[in-house]
């Protein structure tokens, strides 16, 4: 039985949850985010904020997500890491510092990279390849001839992922690009395309449908007409990720990559079929013959393989019958509701009771548990596995008999292999641990050790000295020497992904900020950065702080001690601490009652300190909820406002912004994940749809992402409301104010760039001047949105602005961007300037 049937059991879950069916929104034609390149050269062109600079602040702590690393063979202290949302940056002394050389271009996010040593020729192929939510687009394929100083851009623009640039090994015109294609919508330019003249023009060599690209190449070094594509089916939606599919598998071309044959059949002994995820190649350059393969394997393992001894599991409760129920062993079941946090309001004593007086269903702990959280992580498949071809790819033997648990069930954000340039049975595999086996796959460890970032995406292997190795990872780059014994950091680049930015109101107040893959983290806003911190040498300490784990999100400080902070992960997991001495830290997350629909929690969930009130919290699931205790305890506040929910394995139907008024306490607006805007004027008791007004409808795709609502701080029936496409690949601005509460609304962006819109924010002292983050930096009106203009100075052409903020006391903006961490700039010359308008 195949792993996609996973859903099944969330879409019977959903089955009385009305579901939303607007049209699919189109993608943006590739043509029109070409152009856009150039309208960004004349919003930058026409801006009178460029004398006044922006500074990064850090953290350096860390860096950020690796997509590519490529080292000099003959001088391996020299060498460039392209970051998934950071850029290209080039060291020459073995990553002690490091220059960018991609920031002049205007799309900073890195696919894959590859040098020409001996010319010093750089590609690079924009567009992440992990196929994560936080995976941007590129626009194709660059190349400079001189080591990153000018580039040429060379076409390929719905190309939007990249996973491998691969150099002919004695031609320089011959380069092969593996294409994935769009992220969320099908398109054509995906699979295998080839350049014989420099990148002039490109020959669409391998095409397997709007679907399916290719994330992986790779070729025999003796024979350069022979050539292996890993081809990958994977669609994704807002709701739903589809991570493997029957026409992904390996395919291979003898004449240069002119014509191509699938050679991992079902006869060919390499999984075949609905279940076959992400793979990645590496051919043993010695002998081309011997090909080795690493694939994510979603067919559904045994439930055999499931089954614990000790304990329940959250299937056991599927389909348990009455019966079946009362049988269950009381400190068993006790043990399993402490380890999902249920033992506080719950028992197994009192559950029995309730499902035997039929308050509640016998399956009430299922779906009390089972989300599409749950429909991603828990379902059991075979994952991770390695296979070799001793005859360049007519059969695979699977190499290993135990299974390699490191890629759980997200392996389509890792899938990468190589070998040994000189040892055929000498191999690395990259997961959430980077892994070596010595003896042919057949048993490998992990090599990372406690000073090295889990979640690993590239690595560069010496061919000299396979000991050394230059390792890419979710926190940066660890260099070795030793196989792994022994690592040290290379991440001075500032490089974080910040979804959001708040501060407090210290007299050197600090920046607040969660980051994806680094949790969440507090700076001072005038500090030095130190050089030693990231290190991991113990010489200094940094003076960035962090709060806590997993991928961090939004952030709330009572400013009234300046040391009570909100903070939380992913999909709604939040806490309350004293952020210096951690007293009375509290998880916060509401939760619904045993016997109703789960609720449902974004990616990056909502919460708000009322600056009327900071005793009250809000904060947003599919629903409204209202603390007036700091979080102690939570009152629901609204049904339902989204459009109800969606099946698939990615919690959707949520909301994903929260404004209150700072003119009236109680006006309150939310915006959804499929398109709604609610507002309240009674502090949530009772709620209002304004996003049905016409004057919205005809302007925005149905079922847009609400990116955010922000209330007027100048006018009491002002807000302004963002949408962003980015899960849709559509890349349109959509930009809107209502001077009415949200019963009309007018268009102020329609002149921006094609680039998705993350955030918009007013001045507090001047209602003229707005601020909006896209998905490709920040643009400012100084006439309350009839024109924007771009602000770059002292950022990159390109950077994505997830969240800014401004500090009233201190008259400075700070930006939160997913791929350079924090910008400020003081905002006096600005103000000045919008006077003159």
């Amino acid at each position: 039985m195949m792993l996609k049937l996973r859903q099944f059991s969330l879409f019977l879950l959903l089955s009385a949850v009305s579901i939303i069916t607007n049209a699919q929104v189109k993608a943006t034609p590739d043509n029109e985010r070409v152009k856009g390149l150039e309208k960004r050269k004349i919003f930058e062109s026409r801006s009178v904020l460029n004398d006044v600079s922006f500074r990064n602040i850090g953290p350096t702590v860390f860096s950020g997500r690796v997509s590519d690393i490529d080292a000099n063979p003959d001088d391996p202290t020299e060498f460039y890491v392209g970051y998934s949302s950071g850029g290209l940056f080039y060291t020459n002394n073995n990553g002690l510092s490091f220059t960018p050389v991609f920031d002049t271009e205007h799309v900073l996010t890195m696919g894959d990279i590859a040098v020409d040593w001996k010319t010093g020729t750089i590609w690079v192929g924009t567009g992440e390849v992990n196929s994560s939510r936080s995976s941007y687009a590129g626009i194709g394929v660059y190349k400079s001839m001189n080591k990153g100083k000018s580039w040429q851009y060379l076409g390929l623009p719905g190309s939007h992922h990249i996973g491998k640039i691969l150099l002919h090994p004695t031609d320089p015109n011959i380069v092969w690009v593996a294409a994935l294609g769009h992220l969320y919508s099908p398109n054509k330019e995906r699979g295998v395309f080839k350049t014989s003249d420099g990148g002039k023009t490109w020959q669409h060599s391998l095409f397997i449908d709007d679907n399916t690209g290719v994330v992986d190449i790779d070729i025999n070094p003796k024979n350069p007409l022979e050539i292996y594509a890993a081809a990958w089916y994977r669609t994704r939606r807002a709701w739903n990720f589809e991570e493997s599919g029957k026409t992904s598998g390996i395919f291979k071309s003898v004449d240069g990559g002119s014509n191509w044959t699938k050679i991992s059949t079902p006869a060919s002994g390499f999984p075949d079929g609905e279940g076959v995820g992400r793979i990645g190649i590496a051919v043993f350059p010695q002998n081309p013959q011997i090909v080795y393969a690493v694939v994510d394997n979603n067919f559904r393992r045994p439930d055999t393989a499931t089954k614990k001894e000790d304990g329940y599991v959250l299937r056991d409760f599927e389909n348990i019958t009455k019966q079946e129920f009362a049988r269950l062993d009381t400190n068993k079941l006790d043990t399993f509701l402490k380890g999902n946090r249920m033992i506080n309001q719950y028992s197994a004593k009192k559950i029995k009771e309730m499902v035997d007086k039929e308050e509640i269903k016998p399956t009430a702990i299922f779906q009390y548990l089972f989300d599409a959280n749950a429909a991603l992580f828990d379902t059991p498949i075979e994952g991770a596995q390695v296979y070799r071809s001793n005859n360049g790819g007519k059969s695979w033997e699977k190499t290993h008999n135990k299974e390699i648990s490191f890629y759980f069930t997200y392996g389509y954000y890792f899938g990468k292999i190589y070998v040994s340039p000189y040892n055929p049975e000498k191999i690395y595999i990259l997961g959430f641990n980077a892994q070596l086996s010595t003896d042919g796959g057949k048993t490998f460890s992990a090599i990372d050790k406690n000073n090295v970032h889990a979640d690993h995406h590239a690595l560069w292997v010496n061919p000299k000295r396979d000991s050394h190795l230059i390792d890419g990872n979710d926190g940066g780059v660890n260099i070795s020497y030793d196989d792994g014994e022994v690592w040290y950091k290379a991440n001075s680049p500032a490089v974080g992904q910040f979804y959001s930015v708040e501060v407090d109101n210290e007299e050197i107040y600090n920046v607040y900020g969660g980051l994806q893959d680094n949790g969440v983290w507090y700076t001072p806003s005038k500090t030095t950065r130190s050089r030693f911190a990231n290190s991991g040498l113990g010489v200094d300490e940094d003076p960035a702080k962090f709060l806590g784990g997993g991928d961090g999100m939004q952030v709330q400080v009572d400013r009234r001690n300046n040391l009570t902070t909100y903070y939380g992960s992913q999909f709604g997991n939040y806490s309350r601490t004293n952020r210096l001495n951690r007293e009375g830290t509290k998880r916060i997350t509401p939760r619904h009652e045993l016997g109703e629909v789960p609720l449902r929690f974004n990616w990056q969930t909502p919460i708000l300190l009322s600056r009327h009130n900071q005793d009250i919290l809000y904060f947003g699931a599919n629903k409204f909820y209202r603390s007036l205790d700091q979080g102690d305890s939570m009152s629901l506040m609204s049904t339902d406002l989204t459009n109800g929910g969606k099946p698939g394995d990615v919690p959707y139907g949520t909301l994903t912004t929260i404004s209150e008024s700072p003119l009236r306490f109680g006006l309150i607006y939310t915006g959804t994940d499929d398109g709604n805007i609610h507002h309240s004027r009674d502090g949530g008791y009772t709620w209002t749809k304004v996003s049905q007004a016409a004057s919205l409808t005809k302007s925005v795709p149905a079922g847009l992402w609400v990116s955010r609502v922000t209330a007027s701080a100048h006018a009491i029936g002002r807000v302004y409301a963002t949408f962003n496409g980015y899960r849709n690949d559509h890349f349109a601005p959509y930009v809107f104010v209502s001077e009415d509460y949200g019963s009309t609304w007018k268009n102020i962006g329609a002149d921006l760039p094609p680039e998705p819109v993350n955030v918009i924010k007013e001045d507090p002292t001047n209602e003229n001047i707005l601020y909006v983050g896209t998905d490709g930096g920040l643009y400012v009106s100084l006439d309350r949105g009839k024109s924007f203009m771009m602000w770059n100075n002292g950022l990159p052409k390109s950077v994505p602005v997830h969240d800014l903020v401004i500090h009233e006391r201190e008259n400075e903006i700070v930006l939160g961007t997913h791929g350079r961490s924090f910008y400020m700039a003081p905002l006096e010359k600005l103000r000045k300037a919008a006077e003159k308008q």
